[in-house]
């Protein structure tokens, strides 16, 4: 035992690195910190109150300020249900069931992680707009996806839908199927396993 002391002190993760490196590294992450998410910020509040109060009440007061503020809430009460029923789904599928084509169903998750907004709102537009793919059929039948809110709910549900099933997969992996595998061999169906079974140890 005493023996083993000094190797377990020896391989302690606190000890592993240099004192100046952690310094060094967390400095730079404050850096990295200040100078992308508080200074951004810190200059909106500025700019929001720098006439004070009065004018910043009147402007969040303006009919497209309510609009805009509307719409955003109507979004995330449409997309974040999708999110939840895709994410549960997915991570059910993907971690409790064998299939071809499970590698690629988990690419297609990690996609949107993958490409850039302002590319996935170009392929929404050469999609959906006027000019293109389906755009001319869409317009003879007056249904309007770009600038619109199809269009809107498209492109936050493509930013956002790897999030719920990223999260879900590995707490899924990690509680294993053993429990699923005891409801079934006392005779719960599919359904009545993930209700009873899978859905209480997710949520």
């Amino acid at each position: 035992m005493n023996a083993s002391g000094p190797l377990l002190r020896r391989s302690a993760p606190g000890n592993s690195e240099p004192a100046w490196l952690r310094i060094c590294l967390t400095a730079l992450a404050l850096l990295f910190i200040a100078l992308f998410i508080v200074m951004p910020l810190a200059a909106i509040f500025v700019q929001a109150f720098e006439k004070g109060w009065q004018e910043y009440v009147a402007a969040i007061s303006e009919q497209e300020t309510l609009s805009s503020l509307g719409l955003t809430l109507l979004i995330t009460v449409l997309v974040v249900p999708l999110n939840l029923l895709f994410g549960v789904a997915a991570a059910w599928a993907i971690t409790k069931f064998r299939f071809r084509g499970k590698q690629l169903m988990v690419t297609l998750i990690d996609l949107p992680f993958c490409v850039s907004p302002v590319i996935a709102g170009m392929i929404f537009v050469l999609v959906f707009g006027l000019h293109g793919l389906l755009g001319p059929w869409l317009a003879s039948r007056n249904i309007a996806v770009i600038f619109a809110l199809p269009g809107i709910m498209l492109a936050t549900l493509f930013i956002t839908v790897p999030f719920v099933a990223r999260e879900l997969i590995p707490l899924m992996q990690e509680q294993g199927t053993e429990e699923e595998e005891a409801a079934m061999v006392l005779g719960a169906g599919g359904w009545k396993t993930f209700w009873r079974v899978t859905l209480p140890n997710i949520k």
